[in-house]
């Protein structure tokens, strides 16, 4: 589907049945689901259902059993591959339909060729009616090691299209294989054929014969290109060699130079054998006008224009992107080649001036198809950097960069001590656009990241993880910063690096940054505050307000964890230490620090000498000057025209309106209050309306009690309400 659409209804709809099929079925005696209510399917619908599941990965014993309803579920083109199935569940469940099409490629269970054969032969309309079939990655025989199949391959009169690529078929099946009537297409990559001789016997309708990687071959060269030649039907043929050595037999150089070989071929793969010469496959593409592909991967030619492939015909090569490109299309599922475009890939994409979504969609394909291949990862994610770097990744289809960082975070999580792979995808992922607007699960990846951050000691994976975590962690919702904020060791990770650093005495992003997380860590999350203090975090703090006393952005950060935590009643005792109290009201009243500053200071105090929640514990002195300084403070202070904080919620500050607080309390709220509603009135106006924090104001402004400067405050607050709630009877009023 294309990247920059929507899913469509029924990819959408078909997800949602197999996530909840569980739900949707009932059980049988055996054990197997069946719908409850089973409406009609469309026959394109029953197969697009059935393959779905298998993508989805629940496609099982327990639910192919819904395909057990041959009245309502229809099935053509039968797609299971990575499934879960036994031979048992495959046979009851799916040979019993009208099959036309069945990939059954490396099922992950101990299922064999043999037995998807023999349930496959049970069948009569099977026999004569199976076009296609793909079993790749299967094992020939069961597990007894039988040396012949239950039935063969020549009893499937109908069969077109078979692909045996990585499986253990030997001669003995070949020969069984090239009797079928109808044979026109065969793949028999890396198996362990070690004579092609028995292809003779259908070379009358052999249209296409993929034959990569088969490194058991014996067959001498001039018997192997005699054999070839005799396939006077071929269109398509593919002897590309996976490993990627010299041809030292002049296999290939020989098979081109040949005279009259192959006159109806449209593509050709010769990947992968080195010293080809370029004037061979410049004389044979010449004289093929008719040729659509040729596969040059590997072979050090192709630089020619002829074989530049722009025009009609394509080529997957190296000699410039176009060629790569094809590369990466016809090379997916090849390991071996996939590493080798990659690697030239990466230089041709060091300097992109233009976004190329095209591109980075094929390294994605790539990605998932060798997600245990270090090697692949590892230079796909460099790829991946050099295609979204800078203003590259604004030019990117939203959900293909999601998709692309998801896979990234899988190769993050597969590959967890190699430190260049985690720089290479903290890199890409050290991108604002990437981090605020792309669609990914950030609460795997902040957990993720924090993980990956304990066993790394590099300052350069130190710096860009705690960076992107930092703004991970201020994109998550409260419930995801509440389950994140109950991981201890996330906290103690943090404080060790905030520790280390102030340990050295430095300012720098690593420090900010790591303050920045726990700050947003702490923001409403009481298990959060919890594991602050049983870390020795107020202890930390204390000494990091004195030590970093001129640096007001560290400042901050550090009296806003310390808000929070003051914002939680059973804990405020944990902060009422004479000596931390006293070091903060200096911080309020002095007249050169920074309102950004002072505001944090003041709230600390504000919850301290709150009514609600523990008692006064210190020196009742000090108690009536932090109240006394409060309400003079916060009327000193003018607002500051940047964005100085944001709030989830203003349901903290309620409590410190209540007519029983002091007056210092009530006007550091409401200041803290109309201050947000200014900067951002549309979010913050519903917000105190929606939260009942409007009546709570009018309480207050009604109360003989109130004090008259929390009075003016507190009605000022309600102007704003009124104009922005109900911008129309405002502006009657003032006419």
């Amino acid at each position: 589907m294309d990247e920059e659409s929507p899913s469509s209804l029924t990819d959408i709809s078909m997800a949602w049945v197999c996530h909840n099929v569980e739900v949707l079925c009932v059980a049988q005696e055996d054990g197997s689901l069946h719908f409850r209510h089973c409406p009609l399917f469309p026959q394109e619908l029953s197969d697009q259902l059935l393959h779905k599941m298998a993508d989805e990965g629940v496609l099982n014993d327990r639910t192919v059993g819904v395909f057990q309803n041959l009245e309502h579920l229809r099935l053509r083109r039968a797609h299971i591959q990575s499934s879960q199935l036994s031979a048992e569940a495959f046979r009851r469940s799916l040979c019993p339909h009208k099959l036309q099409e069945l990939n059954a490629s490396h099922i992950h269970s101990n299922i064999r060729i043999s037995d998807v054969l023999h349930s496959l032969t049970s069948n009569k309309i099977c026999r004569q009616g199976l076009q296609t079939l793909m079993m790749n990655g299967l094992h020939l025989y069961g597990e007894a090691g039988e040396e012949s199949l239950q039935a063969s391959f020549s009893m499937l009169r109908g069969l077109k299209k078979l692909s045996l690529a990585w499986t253990d078929l030997d001669d003995k099946g070949l020969e069984d294989i090239c009797s079928m009537p109808m044979l026109e297409s065969l793949d028999i990559s890396g198996t362990n054929v070690t004579d092609l001789t028995p292809l003779l016997n259908c070379q009358s309708r052999l249209m296409s014969l993929t034959a990569h990687g088969l490194q058991k071959l014996e067959m001498p060269t001039s018997s192997f290109i005699l054999v070839l030649s005799k396939l006077q039907s071929l269109r398509h043929l593919d002897i590309s060699n996976e490993r990627l050595v010299r041809d030292g037999d002049n296999l290939v150089q020989q098979l081109l130079e040949r005279p009259g070989i192959f006159p109806q071929l449209v593509s050709l793969d010769v990947s992968g054998w080195r010293g080809v010469s370029n004037v061979a496959i410049q004389a044979f593409v010449e004289a093929r006008p008719g040729l659509r592909f040729i596969g040059l991967l590997g072979i050090g030619a192709g630089g020619s224009e002829l074989l530049c492939g722009d025009g009609n015909l394509k080529v997957a090569g190296e000699s410039n992107l176009t060629q790569l490109c094809e590369a990466l299309r016809r090379y997916s599922d090849r390991e071996c080649f996939i590493r080798e475009v990659l690697a030239h890939l990466y230089s041709h994409t060091s300097d992109m001036e233009e976004p190329q979504p095209h591109i980075l969609k094929l390294v994605l394909d790539g990605m998932r198809h060798h997600t245990d291949s270090l090697h692949v990862q590892l230079v796909a994610s460099a790829c991946v950097f050099n295609l979204t770097v800078q203003e590259l990744v604004l030019g990117m289809p939203l959900r293909l960069l999601g998709n692309v960082i998801q896979q990234l975070l899988t190769a993050m999580k597969n590959f967890p001590n190699h430190e260049q792979l985690q720089k290479n995808c903290l890199l890409t992922l050290c991108s604002d656009h990437i981090l605020q607007v792309v669609p990914f699960d950030r609460y795997e990846a902040a957990k993720l990241i924090m993980v990956l951050l304990g066993s790394h000691e590099d300052q350069t994976v130190q710096r860009m993880a705690v960076a992107v975590v930092s703004i991970l962690v201020s994109k998550l919702s409260t419930e995801e910063i509440s389950e994140l904020g109950a991981e201890e060791f996330i906290m103690k990770q943090l404080l060790s690096i905030v520790q280390q650093k102030a340990s050295l005495g430095v300012v720098d992003s690593t420090l900010k940054f790591a303050l920045s997380a726990l700050w947003n860590l702490t923001d409403e999350t009481p298990t959060a505050c919890r594991h602050f203090i049983q870390c020795q975090g107020i202890e930390l703090y204390m000494e990091l307000l004195e030590s970093y006393y001129s640096e007001s952005s560290i400042q901050q950060k550090l009296l806003g964890l310390l808000n929070n935590v003051a914002e939680v009643e059973e804990m405020r005792m944990e902060l009422m230490n004479e000596d931390l109290v006293e070091h903060i009201l200096s911080l309020l009243i002095n007249p050169v620090v920074e309102v950004d500053v002072s505001y944090f200071a003041g709230g600390i105090l504000a919850h301290l000498v709150s009514v609600r929640g523990p008692v006064w514990s210190l020196d009742a002195e000090l108690q009536s000057t932090v109240q006394e300084k409060l309400h003079s403070s916060v009327l000193s202070w003018s607002s500051p025209e940047h964005a100085m904080v944001s709030y989830r919620t203003l349901q903290p500050f309620y409590p410190l309106l209540h007519v029983s607080q002091c007056s210092g309390v009530q006007l550091w709220a409401l200041w803290a209050i109309q201050f947000v509603c200014c900067q951002n009135a549309p979010q913050y106006c519903n917000m105190l309306q929606s939260e009942g924090g409007t009546d709570i104001l009018r309480v207050l402004s009604s109360h003989p009690d109130t004090h008259s400067d929390v009075k003016c405050l507190t009605e000022n607050i309600l102007k704003i309400l009124e104009r922005n709630l109900h911008p129309e009877s405002s502006v009657e009023e003032f006419h």
